[in-house]
C-alpha cells in the first residue's frame, strides 16, 4: 500500500499535521515551518477562491488592466474574495528598487552605482479617484541613462510629496535632476543640481505612458476608475514592484 505525502502547497514542506475539519467536514492540515507563509490549509476545496494559483491570478490580473468584478467574472469567484486577496498586498511593496538601494548600501559598490545613476528624470503623473475632484498623483524617479525605476510615491500635488520622494533618493547619491517645469522642484531641489526641460525627460514620459496603457485605472477618460485610495495604490504598486523593481508578487 503506497501512501502519497501531503505537501503544504504554499512552502511544499512535508512537515504537515492534521489540524481538525472544516465546516463541511473536511480534514484540515497545518504546516510546522516556521517560514512558511500559509498556517493552515485543506487538499480539496470547495470554493475555488481558497486554492493557491486562484489567488495568483488575481494578482496577474491586477496587474494587466483588470478590475475587481472583471477578475471575479472570469475567475467565477466573488467581488469579495477579490478585495480581501488585494488587502493583502501592501505589507509586501516597496517605493524604493531593493536591488539598486541594496547596492547603494555596500562601500564597494556606492562609487561604481553613483556613477551608474549619476542623473535622473523625475515627473509626476495625475490620476483620480472616486472623481477628478480627487486627485492623485504618482511620483517618481529614474535613471536617466537605463530608465530603471529609483523609487515612487503615491500623493497628493504638493511639496511634500516631492519631500519624501527625495528622502527615498537620498541613498543613491543623485548629481544631477531632470524635470518639467512645475514650481515645487524648483523650491526644493538645488539649482546647480537642477535642469528643467522636456528634452531630458522623454524616458519617464514613455513610462507615463506604459503605465496608462497597462492599467485602465490611470487612462485619462475611462469609466474605469478605483474607488479607494488603498486599492488605486495596491494596483499601481503591484505594478511597479513587479515590472519596475523586478520582484515575484
Amino acid at each position: 500500500m503506497v501512501q502519497e505525502p501531503i505537501l503544504c502547497p504554499a512552502c511544499n514542506s512535508s512537515d504537515v499535521v492534521k489540524h481538525g475539519k472544516s465546516q463541511e467536514g473536511k480534514q484540515r492540515y497545518k504546516c510546522r515551518n516556521p517560514q512558511c507563509s500559509r498556517s493552515t490549509f485543506i487538499r480539496h476545496y470547495c470554493y475555488q477562491g481558497y486554492l493557491p494559483e486562484v489567488k495568483q491570478q488575481i494578482v496577474d490580473m491586477a496587474v494587466n488592466g483588470s478590475g475587481i468584478r472583471d477578475t471575479a467574472r472570469v475567475l467565477k469567484i466573488s467581488p469579495t474574495t477579490v478585495i480581501e486577496e488585494l488587502k493583502k498586498i501592501p505589507a509586501l511593496l516597496k517605493q524604493v528598487n531593493p536591488t539598486l538601494l541594496k547596492q547603494a548600501s555596500q562601500s564597494k559598490a556606492i562609487e561604481v552605482l553613483v556613477k551608474r545613476v549619476d542623473e535622473v528624470e523625475m515627473d509626476e503623473m495625475w490620476s483620480f479617484v472616486g472623481n477628478k475632484k480627487q486627485q492623485r498623483w504618482l511620483w517618481h524617479a529614474i535613471d536617466h541613462r537605463t530608465g530603471e525605476v529609483l523609487a515612487y510615491v503615491l500623493a497628493p500635488h504638493t511639496d511634500a510629496a516631492l519631500e519624501s520622494l527625495m528622502l527615498l533618493l537620498m541613498p543613491f547619491g543623485i548629481k544631477r535632476f531632470y524635470t518639467d517645469g512645475w514650481g515645487g522642484y524648483t523650491r526644493i531641489l538645488a539649482e546647480n543640481q537642477h535642469e528643467i526641460g522636456k528634452h531630458y525627460t522623454q524616458k519617464i514620459e514613455r513610462k507615463h505612458l506604459t503605465l496608462r496603457t497597462r492599467i485602465k485605472r490611470l487612462a485619462r477618460k475611462t469609466i474605469c476608475f478605483s474607488k479607494s485610495e488603498w486599492m488605486h495604490d495596491i494596483v499601481i504598486g503591484l505594478f511597479v514592484n513587479r515590472y519596475e523593481f523586478g520582484l515575484s508578487m
